[in-house]
């Protein structure tokens, strides 16, 4: 089952410069478009991964994708709102989040899609 997560950058130059691979979109378009692809696809786990002390020891379920995850994007004065909906589990979600805009992101609600 499919879960919605909406998502607020309150500070979209803050999550550019969070995480351990940051965003690197400018406007809430490519910001969804980012995060849509790391949740699809294993690229930036794999990234993470590789630079991590002992690679082949890291928890190969965070390496989960979903190449049905969608999320859109709104920019609303200064800060952005994302919903993504995918099968992923919540702390694979939260990982792929973390490595990405590190704490300068707020989960403002989550529903079943």
């Amino acid at each position: 089952m499919a879960t919605r997560y909406y998502l607020r950058l309150r500070d979209p130059a803050r999550a550019r410069a969070g995480g351990q691979f940051p965003f690197t979109a400018h406007g809430a378009e490519e910001f969804a478009a980012q995060l849509q692809q790391a949740l699809r696809s294993d690229a930036l786990f794999e990234r993470w991964r590789q630079a991590q002390e002992d690679p082949d020891a890291v928890d190969r379920s965070l390496a989960a994708t979903d190449p049905d995850a969608t999320v859109s994007g709104s920019q609303h004065d200064l800060h952005i709102d994302l919903v993504a909906t995918t099968r992923l589990p919540g702390r694979v979600f939260q990982h792929r989040m973390r490595l990405l805009a590190g704490s300068a992101w707020e989960l403002v609600d989550v529903t079943a899609a």
